[in-house]
């Protein structure tokens, strides 16, 4: 069972996470039957951080767990939005722009899975860099 410490940490990280997205998304608004660049950027870049800091909590297990739980769950968790993918995802398809969505999810999937490998290598550089491997 979390403790209570983890389980504040969650909802503030989750509640900054949320809105760094949402001030994202205005700043960046999308166009309508576009790619919507900014949550993909924002998916990418939260693979990338989240890969990375697993890695190197990893090599310090020691790290508070609220601590963690805050940061990847809450801050990052709710920074990333799978869900925000699947809504453009349908709402282009229903909009008969069908070569957006493909390309939107082929992207989504790939850049995602690359920044994630790339936050792996650069978690584990980063360890053995601070002598934690």
């Amino acid at each position: 069972m979390p403790t209570g410490r983890a389980w504040l940490a969650v909802a503030v990280g989750g509640l900054a996470g949320s809105e760094l997205r949402y001030g994202l998304g205005l700043a960046f608004p999308d166009v309508p039957g576009s790619v919507p660049w900014a949550t993909l950027a924002i998916n990418i870049s939260g693979s990338f951080a989240l890969a990375a800091l697993t890695t190197i909590w990893m090599a310090r297990p020691h790290t508070a767990f609220w601590l963690r739980a805050g940061i990847g769950p809450g801050l990052l968790g709710s920074f990333t939005t799978f869900s925000a993918v699947v809504f453009a995802s349908d709402q282009l398809a229903r909009a008969g722009a069908h070569p957006v969505w493909i390309l939107y999810l082929g992207l989504s999937l790939g850049l995602g899975l690359a920044a994630a490998g790339l936050g792996w290598r650069s978690g584990r550089l980063i360890a053995r860099n601070l002598g934690l491997q």
